[in-house]
């Protein structure tokens, strides 16, 4: 099936005068026939219904044999990092999601796992970076919230040399996008709360691979631990999986207009998305990307007073954190997603306080250039 196609019927139970929609399983046990043999659902903390199709779902999306759901999109990556264990070192690109960067900061190191950082814009920092017991290593592409775009088969054909485990997020591109799998990625994952969900009204996160062993580490990992999505959540975001295509359609087509506007800004002095010309990994998206993304982000010319104060002059634009939403939302990284790292941190991987993230929604592009305009013009 092609992938509009299978985002609507890829999880087909087939059973006789089934409904077309999966029923929320609202039960937390499962009976047993006997106790001789255990049954496919046992209890929802091991697995349900709905987790199976959400996982099965996006598995066939990234061309991959198995997913597990996770109860957020740090679950997975966090149960994705425990792959290491102590004793073992870790590259983690420097230009890469707050969260996944206070994971590696903060947790790894109490667990006895020595973590290292790379640049991912150069396929040989991977070499560079990597000590004797390096057994992971996390990136991503397009970067947030400076939207760099690194060679996701460059990077992986180094840690593969070095026999190196690679996971990658692909929670900026989806699947629509990108596949990393085909580039050789060994784990893809997931913000299922960001485009896969795409209403802003659900938390979740989906892990990807095709390694069996791996699969068995992440299963594990998500039944003893218990970070887990309940029955709606799961059924939440299949029903927005459904509609994923389309979406990431409309997304692209008006982040790249808003892009070109804001390019063209006296008011702005600098914009960070890859479907830009003068972007410089336009040329790479070109290549390994479906579309250049629905996000970007653009400095203010001007203070960071000015930059705080920026959304509360837009009228459709919501300040918010996370993305992929229907709605169009600005956030601030130095004080959201990326609060955990010092200033000093944060300017060396490009987020000055002047630094605004945008997740275009599916508004009438019109409407929201003419918004960003007045909110320019009232700065």
């Amino acid at each position: 099936m092609r992938e509009a196609t299978l985002a609507i019927h890829a999880h087909q139970r087939g059973a006789r005068n089934a409904p077309v929609m999966t029923p929320i399983y609202l039960s937390s046990t499962y009976q047993w026939e006997s106790f001789e043999e255990v049954p496919e659902w046992t209890y929802s903390r091991e697995g349900h219904p709905n987790r199976a199709e959400l996982e099965s779902v996006v598995a066939a999306l990234e061309g991959g044999k198995y997913g597990v759901a996770f109860a957020s999109g740090v679950a997975g990556i966090g149960a994705a990092l425990e792959l290491a264990k102590s004793g073992d070192h870790v590259l983690v690109a420097r230009d890469i999601y707050g969260g996944t960067y206070n994971l590696a900061k903060h947790v790894l190191p109490n667990h006895g796992v020595e973590v290292g950082f790379f640049d991912s814009l150069c396929p040989n920092s991977v070499a560079e970076g990597a000590q004797p017991n390096t057994k992971l290593l996390v990136f991503e592409t397009p970067t947030n919230p400076t939207l760099q775009i690194c060679d996701i088969e460059g990077v992986i054909s180094q840690a593969k040399l070095l026999g190196i485990t690679t996971v990658f997020d692909n929670t900026f591109a989806t699947p629509v996008l990108q596949k990393p799998l085909e580039f050789g990625a060994d784990v893809v994952c997931h913000s299922t709360t960001k485009y896969l969900g795409g209403h802003s009204d659900v938390v979740g996160g989906v892990v990807v691979t095709s390694d069996p062993d791996i699969h068995r580490h992440l299963l594990s990992t998500a039944t003893i631990v218990g970070g887990v999505p309940g029955p709606f959540d799961a059924w939440l975001v299949c029903r927005g999986i459904k509609s994923l295509v389309p979406r990431m359609r409309m997304h692209c087509e008006s982040a790249l207009q808003v892009a070109q506007f804001l390019a063209a800004h006296p008011k702005v002095k600098k914009v960070n998305h890859p479907g830009l010309p003068d972007h410089p990994g336009h040329q790479l998206a070109k290549r390994q990307m479906r579309a250049f993304g629905a996000m970007l982000s653009f400095e203010i010319d001007g203070s960071a007073h000015d930059a705080m104060t920026f959304g509360k002059k837009c009228r459709i634009f919501k300040m918010a954190a996370s993305l992929g939403g229907v709605e169009s939302l600005i956030s601030y990284p130095t004080k959201m997603s990326h609060a955990g790292l010092t200033e000093k941190e944060r300017i060396s991987r490009g987020i000055p306080p002047t630094l605004l993230r945008v997740s275009i929604g599916l508004e009438d592009p019109a409407d929201l250039l003419e918004d960003l305009e007045q909110a320019l013009a009232a700065g």
